[in-house]
């Protein structure tokens, strides 16, 4: 689960719920929360202490890498113990940030050897305690249960009844229900509690009941000594004028019983509208002007407005209030400020009194209700209005006798009467059900918006136990009574029920038996309000009702919903984020509250509904009553029958005895049998095909054994005797070999006589009956016939059947195996997974003639690869592959996937494994053919060598995978990926550094942009080496036959810059070396590049663009620059780095105007003599023009622009050079509009000296003098040619006069008259560095951009740290973003952080991209940024760096999601403003990947 600092608005409406068994729940930190110092508390008890839900303690981080960031870093929760747990988290301040809540669900357990129960696999049947008679008689009745099927019993409350004789209106909560005892015998809970176990034990049935929390019966003995349990009068005043109304509508009662109103044409038996129209009338000419409610409502105005005058007269109002009253004191300001209160308190009563008017409407709520209890057919039809039906139902108790409304009225200000007129409950159709409709604030009563249950109380327990001691006390000692004898709880009225006493009763029942199984039936409307009850409450299920369905589509679809995953399902990895879910559903073909199915359907129908509600993957369960054929909705207030009880000889038309001829028992058993087998053997898959408008076939399958049952329903919501079915019904085509008809019923008729209703018992209908046949072969079957084997394609092997008596009321189930072809090589696939992952091992089959190269383990084959080849293997974009004559695999109608390799699937898959979304094009393709398959496999075969021999083992793997059902693949087809995946992951961490083998999840990632951007292509990208350098990698060449050398080269970025001439850059390539290649310790690689881009010095730079060096243009002046970084920094990070300055670089262009491949003897020498000659071209001034200058190599640079020039500063020894008209640097945009007039006219020019290449050169010039005194290179100097002279200058002296002029000439000082201070009148930002020196446009110099943390970063020494830590703050503030940095400060007049390289207009800034650099937000730049503030943070102490720690573990927590979740595993090359997405950049660049690695290998 990962916490995010939003998560607590949304945390009680998700649901979290968990298995108990093997579940460990990790908390992660979300992007918000990184870096930050959260702390994370739960009130899960520890092992051995009690729950406590209001005591919480702190869990402990683990952070397995113990470094660089937050992205594995978690804590940990041991799940052992069922219940709801709360957790919450805060950081810095903040105590609580967020939280939420975590259901474990119980283990539930029965049987002599205390088996485990899964919740699936629950048949649950209810009962009315009432109607079970004597205890001794119960395992009689209750043996129907169990001779049906049912695991599980559900009691309704065994407590005394109150008077309504309500099964939920308990006259005491204490009590064992005396009618439970015969004469002579007093049975009390241990008795129950007793049998509870026995039916356990020797049954195998679990016992549940109800707790009733929410009311009290209304004769209850205690709330008449305890009235303030209650809402009465004296503890709610506000509900007085409610009282008042419905004593007055009390009365309206008795004058129509007595026929007071005859004469106004209102008799008491109400039979039209007419009659209805009366009763308006009355209520409102007689009830409401008599009772004149809104005088409840009203002010004493006279009063009021008196004692203001006495307090204004008397000073006591404070002088505030006395001065917005008064502007004197004199009697006349008195005067006027009481007539101002007058006629306000005059308005206040005038909208009090309208609001009253419109309470009134409860006028139509009383007539609805009239309507329904009197007039309507689905009503009750009470008949005359009487003192025992009352026109409507009361509100409130009133223990007196009948007296005069006025003797009532007079009641009401009687304490010692009032206190007894409580409040009765109901419930609100609509209301909010987190609200409790009872308190201040709810016109509920007045408005007589509540269906009301006459016999029960409404209790009223306050906030705590404090506000009611009895209350709590008693319903505590209830709680735990229950929770002693029985498995499980149904919370009755569980919405109406506060959520803080449901939460403190359950904590006191789990105290008491740790595995509560809790359910409850929630009426709110809303699945997430349904979660807030579930997660306060660690509610395990919810009642589901098959009845609510109007047709079998939504019965099928109610199947779907509740149950299971979608058959041929992925698997999951075994850790992943925890996701909402719905809560767990029992799912019942009828509850009480129903209607009778046989009346709102048919006879018919009951089974096949039966079978639908049973197939699905959750508990199931039904109501006594339903399976043996009730007509009748069987109440919970009126029946007094007893239930049959079971005997095997029982005839059918017995009304006190049944068994399995009776209804449709028997059909009922085998399908409980069937439900409960389908959950213990794991058949959690599920798919629901609607065949026809009555028929709903329902698949069961097992992810493991690949066995299924199917289930074809034929409902029949219409009563066929009546309606007209279709005569034929459609074939159905079931995928494998069907074993076994598992059974075959249906309803049909039987000579038993007609029911009539029994005066002693609950009986059926015995003209019913089921015909069943169960475990048959297909040929016994006499509701189809069996046409043969049919084919689709050469995998899909299908069984048609044919139906010829699938009569609507019918059922039959099959149990179907793969074909043993198909059976087998499932079994082979799983045995080869089995080296991934031991979840693969039920179902596995060791196949004898396993190819040989399936007997070795993918992860030995693996580590003979080596990283090139991983990039080809994991990698590679469509470009990249195309150069090898292929592509990236396309779906028509879709897309092509980002790689060819693996990654490419693996990107797309991880979307539909977690959603199970089997319908994505992906999945459609896979069912469809095997062009995909044999992709993947093709693809390395033909590369040959090692690659080639994991392409084989692909080939064989998928030779199985091809021949098993279509359905099957693309859960079979992502396993086999999964599995290569993480081996060829684990094989490549293997050959990287420690700091990536031992680094964070974040890390990998990024050290996997190195084998993603680091390849060999089909043609050699980087000039040779020499031939006396060792260990440099060949291979022969496929066209010639020839041997070349192969070295890997650092493509920029993808999928733009990755093939071609284009895919090698030298200022790109050396930036982002040391991250993707030396931290992730490929140095030997790192070596080749470094000597290649050595061989082609020309001028003293090496190449932008490197075009294999043929094609090489010499145009940036500071990729020579990153390239001696790089050399440093390999020589301080490689075991012996040094010896790289020895090493032979063989010269592309031994002088400036020789042709590439020069003929003749190749020039070889030294890498540091390759070096000093860079830094001698540098002092002794570089300019040239670039070679086929013109539309051939740049069709936008004007002729100016071809001129290059670089040179050495003698009086700063600042590297300078460049012009208007070129772009030297990074920032190297150049305008292509004509349209806008910028075309050949550069965005960025930075001519000059830009501040990262003086720090670049710095950092050189450092390194050089440090090697110099190590004795490891010579010479020490370099030559200066000044007027005409050649003059020598030491490295030191030149190093020494950057490091004395640097801040002088760069950092823009906040005293105004600051004398270095060459053009104060451009300064509009001071305490930061200048982005140049010496442009040619000097406004350029005070332009804010990032570059200057680069300088930071490898020359620091150049920094005073106070000044760079405040240059940093400022960048912060104005240049940071989401993901990278503003490449310009926005509040300069051409800042634009949207970048639209097609957008060609008149806009001088913007046109054809012309903005490239000037705003948009670039990511490299942030990883230098970073550094810095790590680096100087340093200096200013603990504290402020642990502070700066923080702030970078959250500023890459952005990256860390970004990374997750791009399909090219990569980071951006740059986002417009604010971190949106930019189309026109590389999703995946280098650089951004290689300076986020290098802030974290500098943690």
């Amino acid at each position: 689960m990962h916490l995010t600092s939003d998560v607590i608005t949304l945390a009680t409406s998700e649901l979290f719920p968990l298995q108990r068994v093997s579940f460990e729940l990790q908390f992660r930190l979300g992007p918000t929360l990184q870096g930050k110092n959260v702390r994370v508390y739960t009130n899960y008890p520890d092992v051995g202490e009690h729950f406590d839900r209001h005591t919480f303690k702190a869990l402990e981080w683990h952070n397995p890498t113990g470094r660089e960031d937050d992205s594995d870093k978690f804590c940990s929760l041991d799940l052992q113990i069922a219940g709801s747990y709360e957790y919450y988290f805060g950081h810095g301040h903040e105590e609580k940030s967020g939280g939420g809540y975590v259901v474990v669900d119980p283990v539930l357990r029965s049987g002599a050897d205390n088996h485990h129960v899964p919740l699936d696999s629950i048949t649950i049947q209810t009962y009315l305690s009432k109607c079970l008679g004597h205890l001794d008689d119960w395992p009689d009745r209750l043996r129907v249960a169990k001779e049906s099927g049912y695991n599980m019993i559900h009691f309704t409350p065994l407590q005394t009844l109150g008077k309504s004789r309500s099964c939920y209106s308990l006259a005491d909560q204490l009590s064992l229900n005396p009618e439970f005892s015969p004469p002579g015998k007093n049975y009390t809970w241990t008795d129950v509690g007793e049998l509870v176990q026995k039916l356990n034990t020797d049954w195998n049935v679990i016992c549940i009941t109800d707790v009733v929390y929410n009311h009290t019966a209304s004769n209850s003995p205690w709330i008449k000594e305890h009235p303030e349990c209650g809402y009465n009068m004296v503890n709610s005043p506000h509900l007085r004028p409610a009282w008042v109304l419905d004593r007055a509508i009390w009365h309206m009662s008795c004058n129509m019983a007595d026929g007071k109103y005859s004469a106004m044409g209102l008799p008491a038996q109400v039979q039209n509208e007419g009659h209805l129209g009366v009763i308006r009338d009355v209520l409102w000419g007689q009830v409401f002007p008599k009772i004149k409610l809104w005088e409840f409502f009203q002010i004493r105005i006279e009063s009021a407005v008196e004692e203001f005058r006495d307090l204004l007269t008397d000073g006591e109002i404070s002088s505030c209030t006395f001065s917005f009253f008064l502007s004197s004191k004199s009697p006349q300001a008195i005067l006027e400020a009481c007539n101002l209160l007058w006629g306000r308190l005059e308005e206040i009563n005038q909208e009090q009194y309208q609001q009253i008017l419109n309470h009134q409407q409860q006028v139509n709520c009383i007539v609805g209700n009239v309507v329904y209890e009197r007039l309507a057919d689905h009503g009750p039809k009470l008949g005359p209005v009487t003192r025992k039906d009352p026109i409507v139902t009361r509100y409130f108790t009133f223990p007196f006798e009948e007296k005069s409304l006025e003797d009532d009225l007079q009641m009401i200000d009687h304490p010692e009467k009032s206190h007894h007129f409580l409040a009765l409950n109901g419930w609100v159709m609509g209301d909010d059900p987190l609200r409790n409709f009872a308190e201040p604030g709810s016109n509920v009563y007045i408005r007589r918006e509540l269906i009301c249950w006459g016999d029960s109380v409404k209790l009223r327990y306050g906030n705590k136990p404090e506000d009611c001691p009895y209350l709590w006390a008693h319903m505590l000692k209830y709680t735990e009574i229950t929770a002693k004898h029985f498995a499980g709880v149904r919370l009755d009225n569980c919405h109406s029920t506060p959520l803080h006493v449901a939460e403190h009763m359950l904590a006191a029942a789990r105290a008491v038996r740790s595995n509560l199984y809790v359910i409850a039936e929630l009426f709110t409307g809303s699945e997430l309000i349904d979660n807030v009850f579930v997660n306060r409450l660690g509610i395990t299920s919810l009642i589901r009702e098959a009845m609510s369905a109007g047709d079998s589509h939504e019965e099928g679809r109610l199947v779907y919903r509740y149950g299971g995953e979608p058959v041929g399902a992925f698997y999951q990895p075994s850790l992943r984020p925890l996701v909402p879910t719905i809560a767990h559903a029992m799912f019942l073909d009828v509850t009480h509250d129903n209607e009778c199915p046989i009346k709102l359907r048919s006879a018919y129908d009951l089974l096949p509904s039966s079978a639908i509600v049973s197939m699905a993957c959750c508990c199931s369960g039904s109501t006594r009553g339903y399976d043996e054929m009730v007509p009748h909705q069987i109440s919970v207030v009126k029946e007094e029958r007893l239930y049959p009880k079971w005997s095997s000889d029982a005839q059918a038309s017995s009304t006190g005895e049944v068994n399995l001829k009776t209804g449709i028992i028997a059909g009922k058993l085998a399908l409980n049998k069937m439900h409960q087998e389908l959950a213990y053997k794991g058949f959690n898959q599920v798919y629901v095909d609607q065949v026809d408008e009555d028929i709903v076939a329902v698949t069961r399958h097992c992810p493991s054994t690949h066995q299924s049952v199917v289930a074809v329903c034929r409902t029949a919501f219409h009563d066929p005797k009546y309606h007209q079915y279709r005569t034929e019904v459609p074939p159905m085509f079931i995928p494998g070999k069907i074993e076994e008809v598992v059974l075959e019923a249906r309803v049909i008729d039987r000579h038993a006589g007609t029911y009539r209703k029994c005066e002693k018992y609950i009986n059926g209908m015995p003209e019913y009956t089921v015909e069943i046949k169960e475990h048959i072969q297909l040929r016994d079957s006499g509701v189809v016939k069996h046409t043969g084997v049919t084919s689709k394609g050469s995998s899909e092997f299908v069984e048609e059947i044919v139906f010829e008596r699938l009569t609507p009321g019918s059922v039959i189930a099959f149990r179907v195996s793969l074909d043993p072809k198909a059976q087998e090589l499932v079994g082979t696939i799983r045995y080869h997974l089995i080296q991934f992952s031991p979840k693969y091992k039920p179902g596995s089959w060791s196949n004898q003639q396993t190819p040989a190269i399936l007997e070795k383990p993918l992860a030995q084959m693996m580590s003979k690869l080596t990283l090139a080849d991983m990039n080809l293997l994991m990698f590679r974009c469509d470009s990249e592959e195309q150069e090898d004559g292929g592509g990236c695999y396309n779906i028509p109608s879709w897309t092509s996937f980002k790689y060819g390799g693996l990654q490419g699937l693996m990107s797309v898959m991880a979307d539909i494994r977690s959603k199970n979304d089997l319908g994505h094009p992906v999945c459609d393709n896979l069912r469809q053919g095997d062009w995909m398959i044999d992709y993947v496999s093709n693809r390395l075969v033909n590369h040959g060598g090692a690659l080639g021999e994991v392409g084989k083992w692909f080939e064989e793997m998928f030779h199985y995978l091809k021949h098993i059902p279509r359905y099957l693949i693309p859960c079979y087809f992502d396993a086999i990926l999964v599995g290569a995946y993480t081996t060829a992951l684990d094989s490549t961490f293997k050959m990287m550094s420690s700091f990536v083998q031992n680094g964070s999840t974040f890390v990998k990632l990024l050290a996997l942009g190195s084998v993603q951007m680091c390849g060999v292509g089909s043609s050699p990208a980087l000039p040779p080496l020499s031939l006396a350098l060792p260990d440099v990698p060949y291979r022969l060449n496929k066209e010639t036959g020839k041997k070349e050398q192969c070295c890997v080269s650092l493509a920029a970025g993808l999928p733009h810059f990755s093939s071609g001439i284009f895919r090698c850059w030298g200022r790109d390539t050396f930036i982002a070396l040391r991250g993707l290649m030396l931290v992730t310790g490929r140095h030997l690689e790192a070596r080749n590049i470094i000597l290649a881009f050595a061989g082609t010095l020309r001028h003293g730079l090496i190449p932008n663009l490197l075009g294999k060096g043929i094609c090489a243009r010499y145009n940036c002046r500071d990729a020579v620059w990153w390239w001696m970084q790089c050399i440093q920094d390999y020589c301080s990070m490689v075991h012996e780095g040094t010896a790289i300055l020895h090493c032979p670089v063989l010269r592309m262009y031994p002088r400036d105007d020789s042709e590439a491949n020069t003929p003749g003897t190749p020039v070889s020498q030294p890498l540091f003599e390759v070096i000093h000659e860079a830094m001698t071209r540098h002092m002794q001034g570089i300019n040239f023009r670039e070679r086929n200058a013109g539309p051939k190599i740049d069709m936008h640079m004007k002729d100016e622009g071809f001129n290059v020039v670089a040179k050495v500063h003698h009086d700063t020894g600042f590297v300078y050079g460049g012009n208007r008209f070129n772009c030297g640097t990074w920032m190297d945009k150049m305008g292509e509009s004509e349209k806008a007039r910028n075309k050949g006219i550069p965005a960025t020019p930075r001519d000059g000296s830009a501040v990262e290449i003086v720090g670049l050169s710095k950092s050189a010039l450092r390194w050089l003098v440090d090697l110099n005194k190590k004795g490891l290179v010579e010479p020490t100097h370099s030559a200066d040619i000044n007027k005409g002279k050649e003059v020598t200058v030491s490295y030191e002296d030149w190093n020494n006069k950057i490091q004395a002029k640097f801040e002088k000439n760069f950092y823009v000082s906040h005293d105004e008259k600051d004398p270095n201070e060459k053009h104060p009148d451009l300064v509009h930002k001071r305490g930061i560095y200048k982005d140049s020196h010496g442009a040619s446009s000097p406004w350029c110099d005070y332009q804010l951009r990032p570059n200057f943390c680069i300088a930071m970063v490898v020359a620091p020494e150049l920094f005073t740290v106070k000044r760079a830590w405040e240059a940093l703050e400022v960048t912060e503030k104005k240049l940071l973003g989401p993901l990278g940095m503003k490449t310009l400060d926005p509040d300069d007049m051409v800042y634009c952080g949207v970048y639209d390289n097609a957008l060609d207009n008149d806009d001088y800034n913007k046109a054809r991209g012309f903005n490239y650099h000037q705003g948009p937000e670039w990511l490299w730049p942030i990883g230098y940024f970073l550094r810095a503030k790590l680096y100087f943070a340093k200096k200013l102490g603990k504290e402020t760096y642990e502070q700066t720690v923080y702030l970078v573990k959250s500023i890459l927590s952005q990256h860390y999601v970004h990374l997750e979740r791009s399909s090219w595993k990569g980071l951006p090359e740059l986002t417009n403003e604010n971190g949106q997405y930019c189309p026109f950049s590389c999703e995946s660049q280098a650089w951004s990947i290689s300076t986020v690695l290098e802030v974290l290998h500098d943690m």
